[in-house]
């Protein structure tokens, strides 16, 4: 419960927000977080997948599922499972061979403007066959950074839609840019400032 001195402190906070632009303001990304945006973006198919050939329906497809991330040295690594039934399709089944690899790319982080991006995709790990490389390769290094990238200003007004109801004023982000951030812990710290306004 907020008592009336509390709600005056608050009120003056808010106040002071609104006739100021915000500076150096610190917003955290949680290693969990990103791996939703991933799942959220990228693996958004009913089951939870990306067809990189093919589809559910398909009797041969190529498919990555599973995607989970760990933060390594300043950098970001992805570990997708990878299903491969590669051959020809007869009479509805896949005549070839099936292979289950696990892939993995590091990816530095970034930011500009509003966004938190990932760049300089590395390959770590793929599979020993060309033909699956073929497809995983360019999945990794261009699909799977755009599928992790953020819009931080999105993220805050979002957080920030439901203030009138718990706190009694409108509070609205004008202007939001990000200036650095790092990765500490399973956390990436990012550097921000910006313009709120209160009414």
């Amino acid at each position: 419960m907020i008592t009336k001195p509390g709600l005056l402190s608050l009120g003056l906070v808010l106040v002071t927000l609104a006739t100021a632009p915000c500076r150096a303001v610190e917003l955290r990304v949680s290693r969990d977080a990103l791996e939703r945006t991933l799942e959220r973006q990228l693996f958004n198919s009913p089951d939870g997948r990306y067809y990189l050939k093919g589809s559910p329906d398909s009797a041969c497809s190529v498919y990555a599922e599973d995607a989970h991330l760990r933060f390594v040295q300043g950098r970001i690594v992805v570990q997708v499972k990878t299903q491969a039934r590669m051959g020809k399709a007869v009479r509805g089944a896949c005549l070839g061979i099936s292979l289950a690899p696990t892939a993995e790319v590091s990816l530095e982080p970034y930011g500009e403007g509003e966004i938190i991006g990932f760049r300089d995709a590395q390959l770590v790990k793929v599979s020993d066959q060309r033909e699956l490389n073929f497809l995983l390769a360019p999945f990794l290094k261009r699909q799977v950074p755009s599928g992790m990238q953020v819009n931080a200003a999105d993220l805050l007004r979002k957080a920030l839609a439901g203030s009138t109801a718990s706190s009694g004023y409108h509070v609205t982000l004008e202007r939001l840019k990000v200036h650095s951030l790092q990765i500490q812990g399973d956390t990436i710290v990012v550097d921000v400032d910006g313009d709120v306004s209160v009414h």
